[in-house]
């Protein structure tokens, strides 16, 4: 994790105003420090795009690249983004929380879409997370709930294993 540790802090930036990106967090979690049946070491960028074309642009770039041919070729996780609320003092995450959950067969999308556009807009204007993201991923029906904090998330608000430290934010 020192190496995670040392690439986060040398080349964190070069993510920085990288074209159709709204932000990237630089997210680890170390097995000491996390808990739950999911506690391991682990590296977890997690991008918000503002359309495929960016994340294409940078995935088929010289960026993913360099990082493939260093840790080897990943598995991306993608979700169509339902909503997204980010403050302008997204800077300051020092924090990460996120949730996947199952959506059962046959559910309402519309409901589910509304609800979890008002949990993402409650996340920021009630809760202080300073961004919130609601996506939906219909391969393994899905929702994703992702939010970035200054401070370690209110327990009542996040799954517990899910908790990252934030390395770095980029922006675009």
């Amino acid at each position: 994790m020192s190496i995670i540790d040392r690439r986060i802090a040398e080349k964190g930036r070069f993510t920085d105003g990288l074209t159709g990106l709204v932000f990237k967090a630089y997210l680890s979690t170390r097995k000491a420090v996390a808990q739950g049946p999911e506690s391991e070491n682990r590296y977890a960028p997690f991008y918000l795009w503002e359309s495929s074309a960016g994340m294409n642009d940078f995935l088929s770039g010289p960026g993913f690249v360099a990082v493939s041919q260093s840790f080897g070729w990943p598995s991306v996780k993608t979700w169509s983004v339902w909503h997204a609320e980010v403050s302008e003092f997204i800077a300051n995450a020092r924090f990460a929380s996120r949730e996947v959950i199952p959506i059962r067969p046959h559910a309402r999308l519309d409901e589910l879409r509304g609800r979890e556009t008002r949990y993402a807009r409650e996340f920021v204007e009630q809760h202080g997370a300073l961004a919130a993201v609601a996506g939906f991923e219909p391969t393994t029906w899905s929702i994703v709930r992702f939010q970035l904090w200054k401070e370690t998330p209110p327990a009542a608000l996040v799954a517990d294993d899910c908790i990252y430290a934030v390395g770095h934010i980029s922006r675009r």
